[in-house]
């Protein structure tokens, strides 16, 4: 099992600067791709970015440019700067990890930009 917990959600305004965190815990070993997903009301969960083990990247074509995700393989931690935030960047951030067949979930952080 592998645990993820969130943090650094909060209320911004637009054109502002947020920071998210995910630490992983439990059995961490071999966890390949990181990443973030949201869910705004009404919609269905989608990508954000992810990032693989090895460094390599992919963004939603809605965040390239102001988010920026990065790894601490050390720590087991991704991190997500948003920067230039716009309303429709408010929703649920999840934080998700796959190992092997198995893919885990955080529980939640909600980023709401005002306009």
């Amino acid at each position: 099992q592998v645990q993820l917990v969130e943090s650094g959600g909060g209320l911004v305004q637009a054109g502002g600067f947020l920071r998210l965190s995910c630490s992983a815990s439990g059995n961490t070993f071999n966890i390949d791709v990181m990443g973030w997903y949201r869910q705004a009301p009404g919609k269905p969960r989608e990508l954000v970015a992810r990032i693989t083990s090895g460094g390599s990247t992919n963004y939603a074509d809605s965040v390239k440019g102001r988010f920026t995700i990065s790894r601490d393989s050390a720590k087991n931690t991704v991190y997500l700067e948003m920067n230039s935030l716009k309303p429709e960047d408010t929703a649920v951030y999840y934080c998700n990890a796959d190992r092997g067949p198995y893919a885990y979930w955080g529980q939640g952080t909600q980023v709401t930009v005002s306009s």
